[in-house]
């Protein structure tokens, strides 16, 4: 059966979505079968991996409101291995839609049961809130990474995203688990970026993945083209970051099995 992994942060600018498609991508490419669900009414997985939002008629919107099937809101992509349930700005409404229905934060894991034994892994990317979306996010998935970008408020908000784990793990999903925190956006030139990876890897420990994604060039430019970075330039340096990240997941989901 698949794990469904919600990539979560309610800061902007952090790396979700860099981390979301170039993560699916990479577990792709080492054979993994994957589904990536764009869970962001910004829609940026879904132009990332080169689809045109303004063509989508299907999504992420449909599967929470249950209007549609979530195999019909199924796209291929050019990644290997890597399907996608898109989003559309249309997924700005749901929170207000869904506010007076009856287990509202249950909508996703519901929609999304008949698929896990299709997919080795379920990714999904959330919005930078803690609302509704994120919240059923969370709801479904088995656990959680955090991206944290190496940058002076690193830290900032990190304290309340917690606190909502440790709620949804209490009322929503017991088994909701941490998959770990990853530094992003690091720079080894910079002092403030060694400092921040310091203070994470001394209060969080093992929670915090090895792997850290460093700034790329080629990383920043991936998305412009509407392809992971593993499609745009495999040979770069973001593309070995996630590629190790990839590996890392797949070995600690092997010994945790």
């Amino acid at each position: 059966m698949g794990k469904i992994i919600a990539i979560a942060n309610q800061k902007g600018g952090v790396g979700k979505t860099t981390t979301s498609v170039n993560l699916a991508a990479s577990l792709g490419v080492l054979e993994k079968k994957v589904l990536l669900i764009d869970a962001d009414p910004q829609a940026n997985a879904t132009s990332g991996l080169g689809l045109d939002v303004e063509e989508i008629e299907v999504g992420t919107y449909q599967l929470l409101e249950h209007t549609m099937d979530a195999k019909d809101a199924i796209i291929g992509t050019d990644s290997p291995n890597v399907d996608l349930i898109p989003a559309h700005i249309d997924l700005v409404a749901i929170e207000i839609e869904l506010v007076d229905k009856d287990r509202r934060e249950y909508m996703l894991k519901e929609a999304l049961s008949g698929l896990r034994d299709k997919y080795d892994y379920i990714l999904i990317d959330c919005a930078p809130s803690l609302g509704l979306l994120t919240l059923n996010a969370l709801t479904a998935a088995n656990s959680v990474i955090i991206p944290i970008q190496c940058e002076y408020f690193a830290l900032e908000g990190l304290g309340k995203l917690l606190n909502t784990i440790k709620s949804v793990q209490k009322i929503h999903n017991h088994d909701l688990d941490i998959e770990g925190l990853l530094l992003t956006m690091y720079d080894a030139r910079l002092r403030l970026s060694n400092q921040v990876v310091e203070e994470v890897q001394k209060h969080f420990n093992d929670m915090v993945f090895e792997t850290i994604i460093q700034r790329n060039v080629r990383l920043s430019e991936a998305p412009s083209y509407g392809e992971s970075i593993i499609n745009y330039d495999a040979s770069s340096k973001g593309a070995a970051n996630y590629l190790n990240l990839a590996h890392e997941i797949i070995k600690k989901n092997k010994q945790t099995v």
